[in-house]
C-alpha cells in the first residue's frame, strides 16, 4: 500500500513521537532510539544504549515503537531497526 504522505511529511510528527514518547519509555530501561532515516515510507530507527544486544529489543520494537508510531500516524508504517555499525545499509535514493 502506498502511503498517504510524502518522507517529509512524515519527519515531523515521527520526531515528535520518538522525542516525546518513546525515548522516555526506552530510557527508563537504559535505552535510546535515533530516527535515522525515513525512506518510501520505512520509518528506519536505530535501537541504542541498553538495547543493543538485548534479547527484548524486538519486543520493544514491535510492541512501543512500531504500536506507539502506527497508532499515531498511520497502521501500515514499517519500522526498521538498523543495527549498529550496519548504518550504510539504510537506503538512500
Amino acid at each position: 500500500m502506498t502511503m498517504p504522505f510524502t518522507d517529509e511529511d512524515l519527519q515531523q510528527p515521527v520526531s515528535n513521537i520518538i522525542q516525546s514518547k518513546i525515548s522516555p519509555m526506552l530510557a527508563k530501561d537504559g535505552g535510546a532510539i535515533e530516527l535515522k532515516k525515513i525512506k518510501d515510507g520505512k520509518i528506519f530507527v536505530q535501537l541504542q544504549g541498553a538495547c543493543v544486544g538485548c534479547s527484548a529489543s524486538s519486543s520493544t520494537l514491535k510492541f512501543i515503537v512500531e504500536k506507539e508510531l502506527r497508532e499515531a500516524i498511520h497502521p501500515d508504517l514499517e519500522i526498521i531497526n538498523v543495527p549498529q555499525g550496519m548504518e550504510d545499509q539504510i537506503p538512500n535514493e
